[in-house]
């Protein structure tokens, strides 16, 4: 399969190289996972918390800062995709959706969980894309559950496990 990462950095970011190789692997870890059989990208932007706190805002009407923001382009339920993918002709890859991470807020949740920062950039990665693979833990517990089990079977085989 051709699935593509594009890992874009708007915002200081420390060992920016291994940042950006660490979300590509993680975000194409859960792509093989999942099982994702067509060739598809994923567009990653790392930000800062005034940038992300304004898309929230724009785009969910939530004025706050968070972590990570996920805009999929296409429905999915649990993995399975719920309308026809299209390709886009010039690449021949289905654009799955965008990934919104804001670099600051993982330093700061790496620290409040006393884990590396590379932990938690990994699971940003993993929790955006299973969100762009339609998995909800906002939904029915047993979507919670489902979301929470998929993150940390990605993380453990990432050996990306809590300390």
């Amino acid at each position: 399969m051709n699935h593509q990462i594009r890992v874009t950095a708007e915002a200081a970011v420390e060992n920016e190289d291994e940042v950006r190789a660490l979300i590509t692997r993680c975000a194409l870890q859960v792509l093989e996972n999942e099982g994702v059989d067509f060739d598809c990208f994923v567009d990653v932007t790392i930000v800062d918390g005034p940038t992300i706190r304004e898309m929230n805002a724009e785009y969910r009407n939530k004025d706050a800062v968070t972590d990570v923001l996920s805009f999929p382009m296409y429905e999915f339920w649990n993995g399975e995709e719920q309308e026809e993918l299209d390709e886009d002709p010039e690449t021949g890859c289905v654009m799955l959706g965008d990934m919104i991470l804001n670099y600051d807020r993982a330093v700061e949740q790496a620290q409040e969980f006393g884990h590396s920062t590379a932990r938690e950039c990994g699971f940003l990665t993993v929790h955006s894309v299973l969100h762009l693979l339609g998995y909800d833990h906002e939904r029915e517990e047993d979507d919670r559950l489902l979301m929470r089990a998929k993150e940390e079977e990605n993380l453990t085989a990432l050996g990306l496990v809590r300390t």
